[in-house]
């Protein structure tokens, strides 16, 4: 495949709803580090959009509490507290009532994807359940590879809203960060589709991310550089210093390179670290089984 081309979604068989399904809660496989070895779509992504916007209320009727701690508000329990609770009636309104029977199994990712409600902090591992929870979707027919577009720049980055809404409330604190080191505190999967947005840009270039003008004027059209945004609203300092991944990666040539880049980090630095994977739960829509080989 050409340098910067787009491939298209494969229309396998792996996409379709299953025709029976025993459904099943998921829960952690991974406990040592050998264990790493057709309902309308666009009402679907409305009632997805509806489910974030409630979670989005719900932190504006839990204000912080007074604490002598600055990171970590402990009122982040309770607005956790009410999602454990209400998870299911939520992944409801969005799954058919034909596939009711999948909802406990899919809201377990829904849980999973805002955070720890022990620790008071969130990080790619979160970020990742919630991917886990739309791929669920997927699986059971209520979303559509062909969405993907959709997916991603209106649903994901809803969800990503909420849960920058989420740390600056709470001051969450971020979980297994490599710090000036990481690419960033929270997120990473935003940089890979932003950057992919970005490809073949007339004017945008990697460069121009670290250029505060660039950033202002187009970040709500791109997610790459609403991340841009949000990292120096939380940060203070050179971005050189406190972001220097991000910043060597803007003196990369081209956005398909940064792309391209990009995947291979993900790959290495979040799904085969085992201080990530060990919190991902597996049940029937995403086993831990072994692909079999079809040669």
């Amino acid at each position: 495949m050409a340098e910067g081309e787009r491939q298209t979604p494969s229309d396998s068989s792996e996409d379709a709803p299953p025709t029976t399904q025993n459904f099943i809660i998921p829960k952690k496989e991974i406990h040592t580090v050998p264990d790493m070895g057709k309902w309308k779509r666009s009402q679907a992504i409305e009632k997805l959009v509806a489910l974030l916007n409630t979670l989005d209320r719900w932190i504006d009727e839990t204000p912080p509490v007074d604490q002598p701690s600055r990171f970590g508000n402990k009122a982040y329990r309770t607005w956790y507290a009410r999602l454990d609770q209400e998870a299911e009636n939520l992944v409801a309104t969005v799954v058919p009532t034909h596939l009711a029977a999948a909802v406990p199994e899919v809201a377990v990712y829904l849980k999973e994807s805002v955070g720890n409600s022990t620790r008071i902090d969130y990080g790619t591992g979160h970020e990742a359940a919630f991917a886990a929870f739309l791929c669920c979707l997927c699986k059971i027919g209520v979303l559509r590879v062909d969405d993907q577009i959709a997916i991603v720049f209106k649903v994901f980055n809803r969800y990503l809203e909420v849960m920058r809404k989420l740390q600056k409330t709470y001051r969450m604190e971020p979980a297994g960060s490599q710090g000036v080191w990481g690419l960033d505190d929270f997120q990473f999967l935003p940089f890979i589709w932003g950057s992919s947005q970005l490809i073949d840009h007339p004017y945008l270039e990697p460069r121009h991310f670290v250029d505060e003008k660039a950033v202002n004027e187009n970040h709500k059209d791109y997610m790459f550089l609403e991340c841009i945004l949000f990292i120096t609203e939380m940060k203070t300092g050179p971005f050189a210093e406190h972001s220097n991944q991000l910043w060597n990666i803007s003196a990369v040539p081209s956005w398909s390179k940064v792309n391209q880049g990009l995947i291979r980090m993900y790959k290495a630095e979040c799904l085969e670290k085992f201080p990530v994977i060990q919190h991902f739960k597996f049940g029937s829509l995403l086993p831990i089984h072994p692909v079999t080989s079809s040669c």
